[in-house]
């Protein structure tokens, strides 16, 4: 029997997806791991270069994915970014923002913390 599960905008799924859905979460992560990523390589120690460490974690009770993101960069807690007025249009809300909104949107639990001089930012989806 398939467990069920509630997302973000409170619909229930299923916890065993066929291949559409398996397909549509592996491109939603995709895209969240490329803006944490490509925020970290943008901001993180601009104009500089430096290190970047991603960790993937699989865990199965329940079945998830949790990704950790540290940099040593300059502290940033993406999460206390205000989310973007999406009603406006892009002109009137401004650049920026978007893409940590989605990912607050797509995945199941964020958290970050600065620790020992880093940048810790965890994502984790129940699959």
């Amino acid at each position: 029997m398939a467990r069920k599960k509630k997302n973000n905008n409170n619909q229930t799924t299923s916890a065993a997806p066929n291949k559409e859905q398996a397909q549509k979460q592996s491109q939603e992560e995709s895209r969240v791991i490329d803006e944490l990523f490509g925020n970290i390589a943008q901001y993180a120690y601009n104009p500089e270069t430096g290190p970047a460490t991603v960790r993937v974690e699989v865990s199965d009770a329940p079945i998830s994915v949790t990704i950790t993101f540290m940099d040593h960069g300059v502290p940033y807690d993406p999460l206390q970014k205000e989310d973007p007025d999406i009603t406006l249009s892009a002109e009137e809300r401004g650049s920026g923002g978007l893409g940590i909104f989605m990912v607050k949107k797509t995945m199941d639990e964020i958290t970050y913390e600065y620790k020992d001089g880093q940048n810790i930012l965890r994502i984790r989806k129940d699959i």
